[in-house]
This record gives structure tokens, C-alpha cells and sequence, in this order.
């Protein structure tokens, strides 16, 4: 396949284009500091930033799919997921790109089932020092459900940088139990693995170890 993959430099994002050029695909990645990413005969490097009209909307019309990693460490208010998201699908719009798989949080939609002491962990923690990201997050979240694209949101829990296992546990459109960690090498890889899977379009997933 011909992948377009967005925070191709970010920690599950370096996974995503690693795993791809192993496979065999042939990948764009988008950076703002592209030095960071490896030569690769199958890999085409972009420097650009996705909060801004660029070459890259061209660029991105002569792909299958889109992967987006995209990500904020900053605790502050932000609109890089959900403008840089707009951005995402109208040039996938104006090149005729159907294939969307995105990356959110599980702490989005804490399963009624979870334990106490994770959901108050969360609630009272996690949530509100991350407001500004998560509120951006939702509203990515909506933007990508009401396109007529062919979508995947994926929902992982709390990310490590642990060794690829190829194992783990998802459920559509569903809470997903006892949700408890996830390498960012396994979600990269099933990131990859579902792109053509049609019964993972237009649908929310959970997934975790």
C-alpha cells in the first residue's frame, strides 16, 4: 500500500513507519523535523506541519490510506488535533483518499465497568490535568465520525515503550474489559494490520494488552 502517515515522528508514530517500510509499503511521512526520520528507498519524507496548508495536501492525493499519530505533550490549549484533522480530510477530500485510521485515548470513554480506583484515577487526575487535550480530542472525534470517509478511530490505554509482543485484546464500537496498558509497537501494528479491514470502517475501537 501507499500509507500517508501523520506524527510520523512521535513515539507510535516512528513504530507506524517502521513497521510499514518492513512490510514492504511504500510511505510519506509528514514531520516538522523530518532529520529525525531514516533513509529509506520505499520512504518519501515531507517537511511541513499539518496546522498548515502545504505541498503535502498534493501530495497525500496518490496514496490508499492515511495514518494519523498525531499528538500533544503540551498540557495547554490546543488545536492540533482537531484543526489539524480538518485539515487532514480535506485534502484527503480533494484527492479522492478514502482510508482513515486515527489514534485517541481510551480515557475518553471510560468503560462503567472499569475498576474504582482506575475510573477516579482518571476522573480526578488525568482528565482534568489533560482538559485541553482531551476536549480536542473529542472534537477530532467528531469531525472524523460525521465524514463520509472510511474510518477507524483507535482507542489505546495508557502507551509504553515496551517490546512489540504482536498480542492484545480490541473490541468495536464497545468498551473493551480490564483495559490496562499497551506498547506502542503492538498499536502501530494493528494500526497497519486493519487498514484493509473492512469491518473495522467506521467504527470505534478499544485496545489494550
Amino acid at each position: 500500500m501507499r500509507l500517508f502517515v501523520l506524527g510520523a515522528t512521535g513515539g507510535t508514530g516512528t513504530h507506524v513507519v517502521a513497521q510499514a517500510l518492513d512490510a514492504g509499503h511504500r510511505v510519506t511521512a509528514l514531520a516538522r523535523v523530518p532529520e529525525t526520520l531514516p533513509e529509506h528507498a520505499h520512504l518519501t519524507i515531507l517537511r511541513g506541519n499539518v496546522l498548515e496548508p502545504g505541498d503535502w495536501h498534493e501530495a497525500l492525493t496518490a496514496h490508499d490510506a492515511v495514518v494519523s499519530c498525531l499528538g500533544s505533550a503540551d498540557r495547554r490549549r490546543t488545536a492540533v488535533y482537531s484543526q489539524g484533522m480538518t485539515g487532514i480530510i480535506t485534502a484527503m477530500r480533494r484527492g479522492g483518499v478514502r482510508r482513515l485510521a486515527c489514534v485517541t485515548s481510551a480515557s475518553l470513554a471510560l468503560s462503567p465497568t472499569a475498576p474504582l480506583s482506575h475510573r477516579l484515577l482518571v476522573c480526578c487526575v488525568v482528565r482534568p490535568l489533560y482538559r485541553h487535550v482531551y476536549a480536542d480530542m473529542t472534537r477530532m472525534e467528531r469531525i472524523v465520525a460525521d465524514s463520509d470517509l472510511d474510518w477507524t478511530i483507535i482507542r489505546p490505554p495508557r502507551l509504553t515503550n515496551d517490546a512489540f509482543t504482536g498480542t492484545y485484546r480490541a473490541a468495536a464500537n464497545q468498551h473493551l474489559p480490564h483495559m490496562r496498558s499497551l506498547a506502542r509497537a503492538d498499536l502501530a501494528h494493528f494500526l497497519l494490520n486493519h487498514l484493509d479491514d473492512r469491518a473495522t470502517w467506521r467504527t470505534t475501537i478499544e485496545i489494550s494488552r
